[in-house]
């Protein structure tokens, strides 16, 4: 059997991406082995966010090269949009694929092996206007899966590349949506995470359907599971999406709301669609509706013109909001953007104190958060045991007496936990279930809870191994 190996820099969206080709590359009869082994075919799912993503795209490309010179050597994603002919150049590159041609990169494969010449199947992702479907099934991960709903951007903020690499918004049709949630939910995944490049646009492409509408059909499906949206703009959010919301079983109590900045000539130079009174009106009432809402945000700092005073008054306007958590980024100019060009770009140094300072606050935040749990009962996915998960939580736990029996996993509120299964059941027969935990302190990162009871079950007919999931996915298709 020929033998694919991946390689996937960059977002959720690109990972969902790279599952769906493996997915055309197994119905075609190709075997996955790992990256760094001899395979028959490369594929390197790039990013461009940032210029260090290009750098490291093409470092991944040229081991691919190395490690078997005689391979087909596929680029993809955003990196392979913005710059294929760049790509094309690298020796030993033999296929570059647009974000729009993910679906056909197997066929793409074919026409180089049968024409025996390089092939670049890019075109223009602005005239793109259909969701590119890419079927997957399952996911390696067992607690979770992502479900990628729509595609592109319209947004066009001054500081991202990402419409040039995706295009504009394109949505995935509804009826597919909830046939692949379905799928998901048979499958045994206890959340699935509503992902896309900007996914609180969801339906700006279709007439009358929008985020809402879909949160209403995905709520009707009977099976147990939870949906949590990936991130979403305070401008999406209105009064019919706030209704859903409220009403519904399976949304978390958790958003991603992108702030990006706490100060309204930043937020204007930015091209960002709202002010800063809009956005704290919209948490305002979303708390009001939602209580216990857990509110996460992106804030980026030292954005070319972002003067002290201003800086001060988005640190302030963050510390007013109480968020649960921050993603704190320093601003990387990045050419092709509008802010490239911006004048009184600010000093790397200032950068880096200005981002220290966020850094901490938002450290601050997160536990003032969480401590308003202590004492409280959370439905928790288990995501591994102690000792598989990452550095953070082993460092936190791995020194008590209990950490071999200790499983660490996410609650809808995305507070992280860890804690101790009850004596004679396997971890593994927890992983990935819905576990009632009690809160009982505060960690830096992942907090303590004791165990109650386990709420969902690994079921045989909901919980099928790959074989089972593929024949569903046929099944409903």
């Amino acid at each position: 059997m020929p033998t694919v190996a991946f390689h996937t820099l960059g977002c959720k969206v690109n990972f969902y991406d790279t599952e769906g080709i493996w997915q055309t590359f197994k119905r075609r009869g190709y075997t996955q082995v790992p990256f760094d082994s001899v395979a028959d075919v490369y594929v390197v799912n790039t990013c461009t966010v940032t210029h260090t993503g290009d750098r490291k795209s093409r470092q991944m490309i040229r081991r691919a090269v190395r490690t078997n010179s005689d391979a087909v050597v596929v680029v993809t994603g955003c990196y392979a949009q913005i710059a294929p002919d760049e790509i094309a150049r690298i020796q030993g590159v033999d296929l570059v694929v647009g974000n729009d041609q993910k679906s056909k990169i197997v066929d793409h494969v074919e026409a180089v092996l049968a024409e025996r010449k390089p092939y670049l199947a890019v075109g223009n992702i602005m005239k793109a206007n259909e969701f590119d479907e890419l079927d997957v099934p399952y996911f390696e991960e067992r607690s979770r899966a992502n479900l990628k709903i729509q595609d592109g951007c319209n947004n066009f903020c001054t500081f991202c590349i990402i419409p040039r690499a995706r295009g504009l918004i394109r949505s995935r049709k509804p009826e597919n949506v909830v046939q692949q949630a379905t799928k998901l939910a048979r499958a045994g995944y206890r959340e699935i995470v509503l992902t896309g490049i900007h996914t609180g646009g969801y339906g700006e492409d279709f007439e009358h359907y929008r985020l809402a509408d879909l949160l209403v059909e995905l709520e009707r499906i009977d099976l147990p599971f939870r949906i949590r949206i990936s991130s979403i703009e305070a401008s999406e959010i209105d009064h019919r999406l706030m209704d859903v919301l409220a009403a519904s079983n399976k949304v978390v109590p958790h958003l991603h709301i992108p702030l990006q900045a706490g100060s309204d000539p930043v937020l204007r130079r930015m091209h960002r669609h709202y002010t800063t009174a809009e956005y704290a009106d919209t948490l305002r009432e979303l708390r009001r509706r939602l209580p216990d809402l857990a509110v996460t945000t992106d804030v980026i700092v030292g954005f070319p013109g972002e003067t002290d005073e201003q800086f001060e008054e988005t640190y302030a306007f963050v510390r007013a909001q109480g968020y649960a958590q921050l993603h704190v980024f320093p601003y990387s100019p990045r050419r092709g953007t509008a802010a490239y060009k911006f004048k009184d770009q600010v000093p790397e140094d200032v950068k880096r104190e200005r981002v220290a300072r966020m850094i901490a606050l938002g450290d601050d935040l997160r536990q003032a958060y969480a401590a308003s749990f202590v004492g409280r009962d959370l439905e928790v996915i288990a995501e591994s045991p102690l000792a598989s998960a990452d550095d953070e939580a082993r460092r936190a736990y791995s020194h008590l007496p209990e950490a071999s029996r200790m499983l660490v996993g996410y609650d809808g509120h995305y507070l992280r936990v860890a804690f101790e299964a009850p004596s004679g059941v396997p971890l593994e027969s927890m992983v990935g279930e819905v576990i009632r935990v009690r809160m009982t302190g505060v960690g830096p990162g992942v907090h303590r809870a004791v165990f109650l009871e386990q709420v969902t079950f690994p079921d045989e007919e909901q919980a099928p191994g790959e074989e089972q999931a593929m024949e569903w996915g046929r099944m409903t298709s």
